[in-house]
């Protein structure tokens, strides 16, 4: 397998299994980057992600192929015009009894993107609309990979813009843009090579996970969006990161 698909894999699965929320207990390995054959072999444990790169890899045979891997976290290169008809029964073999999302009646807006694993396999969205739980909000927006701008960086910690999501009662959308405290690097270990003030970079729960290109931000922004235009129609369009000065 690729070892550059597995350190961007690792990239982007570092910050939730740190947290124990998926993925092999030792989360430290994802981070060593003089290990890329350990990372892929633990990426195996990652369920949903997995299942998704094994869909996505189907040509090549790889599912750490970097174009597979940038496709699930980024979208990059992944063509949202398809209707992807074979993606559903394809989840319903492998998710078989994950309940409370809206997965499964998704046809027609299922992508192998992580937006679409947020916000509708998990059921917090459908949470979010049947109660209004603010917990559902504050998962929703740490579980998405969300875009930001570096301000400033202070050791293995940086300030970065970001805008989180917010709920009016009945429309999800990204909120103004507001300062929050990221990690990039712990004990001493991280895949970046460091981060600037103006860089733009993905984050995912309170970590940066790479440094991107506008075009990638944007990317991030619109799939998202998408997934969460399907599943709150009355929400109007927001302008994202990527366009703002």
């Amino acid at each position: 397998m690729s070892d550059s698909g597995a350190l961007l894999f690792a990239r982007y699965a570092y910050p939730p299994n740190e947290l124990g929320y998926c993925g092999p207990s030792g989360a430290s390995a994802l981070l060593r980057s003089d290990l890329p054959g350990e990372i892929a072999r633990r990426a195996r444990g990652f369920e949903g992600a997995w299942a998704y790169l094994e869909y996505l890899s189907r040509a090549s045979g790889d599912p750490l192929d970097p174009v597979a891997v940038s496709a699930y976290w980024v979208g990059d290169s992944l063509p949202v015009e398809s209707d992807f008809s074979d993606l559903l029964p394809y989840l319903r073999a492998r998710f078989a009894g994950q309940l409370g999302g809206t997965w499964e009646s998704a046809a027609g807006r299922a992508i192998p993107h992580h937006s679409f694993h947020v916000f509708e396999v998990y059921p917090w969205a459908a949470l979010l609309r049947r109660t209004g739980n603010p917990t559902a909000v504050s998962v929703l927006d740490r579980c998405r990979i969300r875009t930001g701008k570096v301000v400033a960086v202070r050791g293995e910690t940086a300030r970065v813009t970001s805008r989180p999501l917010v709920w009016d009662g009945s429309t999800l959308s990204a909120g103004a843009p507001c300062e929050e405290e990221v990690a990039w690097s712990a004990g001493g270990r991280s895949l970046l090579d460091g981060l600037s003030p103006g860089d733009r970079v993905a984050l995912h729960w309170d970590w940066v996970c790479d440094v991107i290109t506008p075009e990638q931000a944007s990317r991030i922004e619109s799939l998202e969006e998408r997934q969460r235009r399907a599943l709150f129609p009355e929400k109007c369009h927001t302008p994202g990161l990527a366009s703002a000065p």
